[in-house]
């Protein structure tokens, strides 16, 4: 089974996977039109705060099986398409009662202006897994636009062995060595980080030699 897999130590925060996600469930599917629709299109993955200072997590639907959301919806507006093992929401049949998003045990259900050709109304929303881009053989949105490797898409088994590898081999190291690792973000993760930082003083430089 394909899935998307996260890697949490590699997050920058950047919210690529956000904004990719949103294009892609927007009607126009182009990143300059899509911020002039209405209602706007709002990403299924939310980057949170990760425990850590300066880190982030990509929070996503993990797609259950069994999934409570799917247990409990009444109306039938959440179902599972079995060829991708992913869980399906159908906003035109939800009414909005909430009952997924209180059983969710990762709050990767959240509740927006949905306008599908009619007025506007309150509906759910959630990960797709990016279904239709699936099928066709394509990379979720997300992962693809990840820089960092922080989302990986492949089959699960695959994806848990190479990370259990990984830690295997950082056993090996030497306490100091570890230590060292351990402090030290991926070269591709500090490059973007630096590249943030040096953003935010120009900004910060501009701002001041206005005043």
């Amino acid at each position: 089974m394909k899935t998307v897999f996260v890697n949490p130590e590699r997050c920058i925060g950047c919210r690529q996977c956000e904004f990719a996600c949103a294009v892609e469930h927007s009607h126009s599917r182009d990143p300059s039109r899509a911020v002039f629709e209405k209602p706007l299109p709002r990403p299924r993955i939310h980057v949170s705060p990760g425990r850590a200072y300066n880190t982030s997590f990509p929070n996503r639907c993990r797609h259950c099986n069994p999934a409570p959301c799917h247990q409990v919806c009444p109306t039938g507006a959440i179902s599972r398409d079995t060829d991708h093992d992913l869980v399906l929401l159908d906003p035109g049949q939800c009414i909005a009662c909430a009952m997924c998003a209180i059983v969710c045990p990762f709050d990767a259900i959240t509740f927006h202006e949905q306008g599908n050709g009619m007025p506007p109304r309150l509906a759910a929303l959630k990960c797709d897994g990016c279904v239709e881009r699936v099928r066709h053989g394509k990379v979720p949105a997300c992962a693809e636009a990840c820089k960092t490797d922080a989302l990986v898409y492949g089959e699960l088994n695959e994806l848990i062995a190479t990370g259990r590898a990984s830690e295997s081999s950082a056993l090996l190291i030497s306490a100091a060595e570890s230590e060292a690792l351990a402090t030290r973000p991926p070269d591709n993760v500090a490059g973007w980080r630096a590249w943030g930082k040096a953003t935010v003083e120009l900004n910060e430089g501009v701002h001041h030699g206005r005043h």
